[in-house]
């Protein structure tokens, strides 16, 4: 193993991005109209910004496989709130393994035209889900290319998006509203639920730091690798944003394949070749999410579970390379259970979004486990003051503080504009309850498994 290929500087970086910038959620933000470059830009000086230093001073202060579930553990031994935001942070990966997958079916129509049936609809699913599961059962520096070619398609992808907004209203002009009062904020419920895909869309910083035993220089390399896939991620969702934005009327935006669809509207046709071409970078770029996600999830899941604060199957390795087989074979089963869910959802409801409604419960689910992570660089402060840090966020008491309420007040706002119903009209019980009832059974969920958890070593 220690010969293994190492990740240089450049790797990190693109994981970085590979893991953090998220294709498909760039349409749902753009839903929102022009208020959506506020929102953006809040989000980058308020959550980007804190939450990208906070990860660089942990993950090399706290390096290893345990990610966040070792810096929450490590600030409060013996409470149950490392077991717990390691529960949150493994279930949202197969949930959304399974929202991916659904997607799937629907790019292989616009890449061959025609239409797929159901049971093949299901099939490649269930492909999608164990091709990630068995990439998985092997070291992330096996995995390098594929990281680094679908953060590379991912920048490709949100350069074109760009681009073709701009020639688009270079022949046409904008195709929304550009007038001042548009790109003021609007508080009211439906826009303030897609500021938690926001939020989601940078999150993960903390998976790059479990890579930490296949890099080179890790404690150099981390921090230098966040700082500068931040500023490239957060300048791409800019970018593609505006593409969007300024060539695709709100109404046409849809939250399963915006991507696909903005492309599809800015070019003037449903089945051009460009269409399909980036339906199938899409589709690559897919692949690399989770798979770059499946490394750090099921690293964090296998280091919980050695402390017995997951359940004792996530444990499991496989021989040939200590890899974390258990959690990933977990993961594929929950995945693929959730999918054939899915496709009974949808015989008796054809006009349900599987997407959305996946992709709300993980979003709720991830900033569950993202939320103690703040609180817990404060108090790793506190309590070892004296440690090392080879990168050490600057400032005094008031501007750390800000670093971790802010941050955590937004994702606390953002859990509820998600996953509670506001008010009682038949529609918001409707798009909303589903997302509440699948978030309460979740965490009812760990609490019974970490009520039933084996004794700490």
């Amino acid at each position: 193993m220690e010969n293994r290929r190492k990740f240089r500087l450049a790797d990190v970086i693109l994981s970085v991005i590979c893991v953090v910038f998220v294709a498909e959620a760039a349409a749902p933000v753009a839903s929102i109209g022009n208020s959506q470059y506020f929102w953006w830009l809040f989000m980058i000086a308020a959550f980007l910004l804190p939450y990208g230093l906070i990860a660089s001073e942990l993950g090399t202060a706290f390096p290893g496989d345990g990610g966040l579930y070792d810096w929450i553990q490590t600030a409060y031994p013996g409470t149950h709130w490392g077991a717990r935001a390691s529960w949150y942070y493994w279930i949202n990966f197969p949930l959304w393994m399974a929202s991916l997958a659904v997607v799937c079916p629907e790019l292989l129509e616009v890449i061959f035209g025609g239409r797929i049936g159901p049971l093949w609809s299901l099939v490649i699913q269930l492909a999608f889900i164990w091709i990630v599961t068995w990439i998985a059962a092997y070291p992330v520096c096996d995995s390098i290319l594929i990281l680094n070619l679908s953060a590379a398609i991912k920048i490709l992808l949100a350069l074109t998006v760009g681009v073709l907004g701009i020639v688009y209203v270079s022949k046409n002009g904008f195709v929304n509203s550009m007038e001042a009062r548009t790109f003021l904020p609007s508080f009211d419920r439906n826009s303030l639920s897609y500021i938690s895909v926001i939020l989601f869309n940078f999150l993960g910083f903390e998976v790059v730091c479990t890579y930490a035993d296949n890099m080179q220089e890790p404690r150099r390399q981390i921090p230098q690798a966040i700082v500068t896939g931040g500023i490239v991620i957060a300048a791409i969702y800019l970018f593609s944003a505006f593409g969007i934005g300024a060539a695709v009327p709100v109404r046409d935006i849809s939250p399963d394949s915006g991507l696909v669809d903005a492309v599809s509207l800015m070019t003037g046709g449903a089945g051009g070749t460009l269409v399909r071409v980036v339906a199938l970078l899409f589709l690559v770029t897919l692949f690399g999410n989770m798979i770059s996600w499946s490394m750090g999830v099921n690293s964090t899941a296998a280091y919980a579970a050695d402390r017995g604060d997951m359940p004792a199957v996530f444990a499991r390795r496989w021989k040939r390379n200590d890899m974390p087989v258990g959690s990933a074979v977990t993961s594929g089963i929950v995945a693929s259970a959730v999918c054939l869910l899915g496709a009974v959802m949808e015989r008796l409801s054809p006009d349900s979004s599987l997407f959305w409604s996946f992709y709300a419960l993980i979003l709720v689910m991830l900033l569950l486990s993202s939320r103690p992570v703040s609180p817990a660089f404060l108090t790793l402060r506190r309590n070892f003051p004296d440690g090392e840090r080879p990168f050490r966020v600057p400032g005094r008491s008031g501007f750390l503080k800000w670093l971790v309420y802010v941050p955590m007040a937004l994702i606390i706002l953002s859990i509820i504009f998600t996953a509670v119903p506001l008010s009682w009209d038949r529609e918001t019980l409707t798009g909303v309850l589903p997302i509440t009832v699948g978030s309460v059974l979740s965490v009812l969920l760990g609490e019974v498994l970490i009520a039933a958890r084996r004794p700490q070593h």
